[in-house]
């Protein structure tokens, strides 16, 4: 009457690079979106710091506006008002202002 059906042995899959093509792009997008920005913006920032000098104004990442009155090896002393000077790491500098900006405030 009616024969068994016997299933076929399946094929062994192996796993090739289309397997893995997702996890490519998605490290790709990462890489482009967030790593290659930030490295882009540490190389900044650093060059700014060894380019710091005396009557520069800068920002803090506190928000303290001044004018670099000394440079340290790893603190700024930073004039935020007339004969007030105040001592900052420099990691602390985050922005670079142009000249003449502290008159302007």
């Amino acid at each position: 009457m009616i024969s068994l059906a016997h299933a076929q042995t399946a094929a062994s899959a192996t796993p090739g690079i289309t397997d893995f093509l997702p996890l490519i792009i998605i490290f790709i997008l990462f890489w482009f979106m967030l790593i290659r920005p930030q490295m882009k913006r540490a190389k900044e920032q650093k060059k700014m710091l060894t380019e710091l000098a005396k009557g520069d104004e800068i920002v803090t990442s506190s928000g303290q506006v001044g004018k670099v009155a000394k440079i340290g090896d790893q603190y700024v002393s930073l004039e935020i008002a007339d004969g007030v000077i105040t001592h900052v790491q420099k990691q602390s500098v985050q922005t670079l202002l142009p000249k003449g900006t502290i008159k302007g405030i």
